[in-house]
């Protein structure tokens, strides 16, 4: 790909080079692949003007992805570059690519399902979920750990077949 030093990129261009800008959390995932990347436009000055939504309002990483969009399109030549935060609509689950879920059961992540995990109580502290499915073997026989993980967007849970735990991503 070449440079836009001697033309204006088009917008094709762009999200080319941000295609691979990932997320500072999940590196196996880009910004597009999470669907925080919004918009990419040039303006009638032939500045880039990227629009970025957050998993959250508060989101520590929005610094971070950020700056890692704005270092990309300056190595591929853009010399002005604004990163607008865009609160509404608001993120959500179902902004994550096709591509992005898969990358997450790769990585050994449960995608959101289309909604809350069903979920049928065994006691006070447990509770297995019918919908949710283990990304190492398939099996739908899971319980939840913990409502948090790593990240306040995971949630803790263990596969009762292979018994092997993994992290799940919240559907909001």
């Amino acid at each position: 790909m070449t440079g836009a030093k001697d033309r204006v990129p088009t917008v094709g261009d762009l999200r080319e080079v941000l295609a691979q800008v990932t997320d500072p959390e999940l590196p196996f995932l880009s910004l597009a692949d999470l669907g925080v990347l919004r918009d990419v436009r040039v303006d009638d000055r032939g500045h880039v003007v990227v629009e970025l939504t957050p998993t959250y309002s508060g989101c520590p990483a929005l610094e971070a992805m950020r700056d890692d969009v704005v270092t990309a399109l300056a190595a591929y030549g853009c010399q002005h570059v604004e990163v607008r935060t865009v609160l509404l609509p608001a993120w959500s689950t179902d902004d994550l690519s096709d591509d992005g879920r898969r990358k997450l059961a790769a990585a050994g992540i449960a995608p959101p399902s289309g909604g809350r995990p069903v979920l049928v109580s065994l006691g006070p502290t447990r509770a297995r979920s019918t919908a949710l499915t283990c990304p190492q073997c398939g099996s739908t026989q899971t319980e939840e750990l913990s409502r948090f993980a790593a990240t306040s967007c995971q949630s803790l849970w263990r596969c009762l077949a292979c018994r092997e735990p993994f992290p799940h991503f919240k559907a909001v």
